[in-house]
């Protein structure tokens, strides 16, 4: 039977704070197969659940991450701001796609050891820019990669064996039946993001794609069911 694995796009940021052990859980609650997380690291080097440079968006706080200690991050938020370590204890048995912004080698072999210190490797994979996964590969050689890629000029051949890449993951507009088609006859799956309308969704679906990233997990999770499609 045909899969699609619906991966709720920082948790499930429509009803809950994005990037938070709350939302978390709410996304697999509502039925997601995944969540994607976005990790930074803080000036004293904590792997910590953030998708921007700085605190002012989502905590009202102008200040970067990378200035700020765990404690006084802890202290800023009111300790609102998880761990990844306690972000892949949320999740339980889910699986968990680690996004990497602002990544440096040094930080992606911080990311990798915590997931292997966590146990979660088998349940984890990572999703960013070529530069990035290449880090993440040189990390950890059994990795799994969705290689984020933002045009339809597909990856030269010589990346695609460097980054051995399970999934290509594109921008939602990109998705076509022709290109699905042609990813799979490469042996590679096919991942869509961000994508919040039935209508889109359902395209997706009908274009063959594997994954969609969503912030409306139970759409997406009723938009998989009218297709007669599993969890993966």
């Amino acid at each position: 039977m045909r899969t699609l694995t619906v991966v709720g796009h920082r948790g499930d940021p429509y009803r809950v704070r994005e990037n938070t052990l709350s939302s978390i859980r709410s996304a697999f609650a509502r039925g997601a197969d995944a969540v994607e997380i976005d990790v930074r690291l803080t000036r004293d080097g904590e792997a910590v659940l953030l998708h921007d440079e700085t605190l002012q968006r989502l905590w009202g706080h102008d200040v970067r991450l990378d200035a700020v200690t765990a404690p006084q991050l802890e202290e800023l938020t009111g300790g609102g701001i998880p761990t990844l370590r306690q972000a892949l204890t949320a999740a339980g048995a889910g699986r968990v796609m680690i996004d990497l912004p602002g990544a440096t080698p040094e930080s992606v072999r911080t990311v990798v050891g915590q997931v292997r210190e966590c146990g979660a490797r088998e349940r984890t994979y990572y999703s960013a820019g070529p530069d990035s996964m290449l880090a993440v590969r040189a990390a950890d050689p059994g990795a799994e990669i969705a290689l984020t890629w933002t045009t339809l000029a597909p990856p030269r051949r010589v990346l695609i064996d460097a980054v051995a890449p399970t999934w290509l993951n594109y921008r939602f507009g990109l998705v076509s039946r022709e290109l699905t088609d042609a990813l799979h006859r490469d042996g590679l799956l096919v991942a869509a993001w961000t994508a919040d309308t039935r209508r889109t969704m359902r395209r997706l679906v009908a274009a063959g794609v594997d994954s969609v990233t969503t912030n409306r997990v139970d759409a997406l999770a009723g938009v998989r069911a009218e297709f007669g499609l599993s969890g993966r």
